[in-house]
């Protein structure tokens, strides 16, 4: 398995990159950013008033007409994507994170709040710490009243995803950042209500798209009030009805917190990037975002993979030998259809995402006998000998959509149409205003002729 080729490598290289971690102390979130924001604030003055004439890169007409794919061109914090390592969150792999992140209270996987930390800071923060973020994340999570009259004034038959962006911007109504824009405030200072809004937002999704699922799919049906005792995704999975399946939330704990963030470049994290250096606010630039990641190029992967994992094991049955996915792999290739879950735009080796979702999967006894596991794994040992036959892929390996969809599929939460509603409430988590310059088909040709 990839699982244990990868974690064989990784182990080597852990426990120095572990040892560098800089801990928090027990400062809230707030205290910590005050400590850390005007020290970044002085690097990038220094980086633009001292450095801005240093060169970064080379711009090709394979970058403007390929959508600026692989082009340098951005800043971004948070995590770094590299090609052959995968994501590092302020230069944590996903080993060491599973490491060093504190869990729930009870429980083994990261969650939202630890990695949310991580992102905002880059430094791990206490047990102690989690536990008094959950709790004032908990503490904001109720909906405002026009919101929930909002959402429940929507036909079922709309999207969820739409249902989700409009009910985040119209959390937009009690923005502090907006405000105290209104009100003047100082650029420097701009972090702090924008922070508010960061985290009204991020306590208030999970009633949000609880509420929205439970109105499309389960109408009339109560949800549960929010336990302040709860991480987000406890909290959540309690919403959805799901409160009772220990390993449902636990997955769902590692799965929110591992899609948390993944560069700045894909079009979801851009767009709030985007929408925001216009000084939106966060709700605004969210909203934004959600509407980027419902597209059937970016959030939709996993149902894809799900529906094909379907129709295989209606072709070929719950357990299928090789030579038998090997021949739907390739009837899938000559149809003129790609396999979905494999390839990435960045990663050429597999995704650690998929390596450490797989890995919960071996490490739960009813997820070994599950059929649709059995599948996914069986065919993570098949795909990539045919993709690399077939030629035509850049990437072969698995990605973390090979095995997402499938795990919600196994537990229960059957619903297509709501999986791109969990990859947002993971992805909620100023710089300079976003002016780069377009250039016409007519203008890169000329370009070309004077080459």
């Amino acid at each position: 398995m990839f699982a244990a080729s990868v974690r064989s490598r990784a182990v080597l290289h852990t426990a120095r990159r572990v040892s560098n971690i800089r801990y928090a102390s027990t400062k809230t979130l707030q205290e910590t950013l005050q400590e850390i924001i005007p020290a970044k604030q002085a690097q990038i003055k220094d980086l633009r008033t001292n450095h801005a004439s240093v060169k970064v890169g080379d711009v090709k007409i394979e970058n403007i007409v390929g959508g600026m794919r692989g082009l340098k061109a951005m800043l971004w914090e948070g995590s770094v994507l590299d090609p052959n390592e995968g994501i590092r969150f302020h230069g944590l792999s996903i080993p060491d994170c599973q490491k060093v992140l504190p869990p729930a209270k009870g429980g083994q996987e990261i969650i939202s709040e630890s990695m949310l930390w991580l992102l905002l800071t880059g430094q791990v923060p206490s047990p102690e710490q989690v536990r008094d973020f959950s709790r004032s994340l908990a503490e904001r999570g109720e909906l405002p009243d026009h919101v929930a009259k909002l959402i429940d004034a929507f036909p079922q038959t709309l999207h969820p995803m739409t249902q989700l962006a409009m009910g985040v911007a119209a959390l937009n109504h009690d923005s502090a950042f907006a405000a105290a824009y209104e009100k003047g405030i100082k650029k420097a200072d701009y972090w702090q209500p924008v922070l508010e809004d960061s985290l009204d937002l991020v306590a208030k999704l999970p009633a949000l798209a609880a509420r929205i699922y439970r109105n499309v799919y389960h109408p009339g049906a109560q949800l549960a009030p929010i336990d302040k005792n709860l991480d987000l995704v406890g909290n959540y999975v309690n919403m959805l009805g799901y409160g009772d399946n220990k390993s449902m939330t636990e997955y769902l704990r590692l799965y929110i917190a591992l899609h948390g963030d993944h560069e700045g470049g894909n079009v979801s994290a851009h767009t709030a990037h985007l929408v925001g250096s216009a000084l939106s606010d966060p709700y605004l630039s969210y909203s934004a975002a959600l509407l980027g990641l419902a597209g059937p190029l970016h959030g939709l992967a996993n149902q894809e993979v799900l529906r094909w994992m379907l129709d295989m094991q209606k072709a070929v049955g719950e357990d299928p030998s090789h030579d038998q996915i090997k021949e739907y792999l390739w009837k899938t290739l000559k149809g003129g259809q790609v396999v979905p879950g494999y390839g990435h735009g960045v990663l050429r080796k597999p995704d650690p995402r998929f390596i450490a979702l797989q890995q919960f999967s071996s490490s739960r006894a009813e997820l070994k006998d599950s059929p649709i596991i059995r599948l996914v794994n069986k065919t993570s040992e098949v795909a990539p000998d045919v993709l690399t036959e077939h030629g035509k892929a850049k990437s072969v390996h698995p990605n973390v959509d090979a095995v997402s969809g499938c795990l919600l599929y196994h537990y229960g939460l059957t619903q297509f149409k709501y999986y791109t509603v969990i990859f947002g409430v993971s992805r909620a988590l100023g710089l300079p205003i976003e002016r780069p310059k377009s250039v016409s088909m007519a203008d890169l040709q000329k370009i070309v002729d004077k080459a």
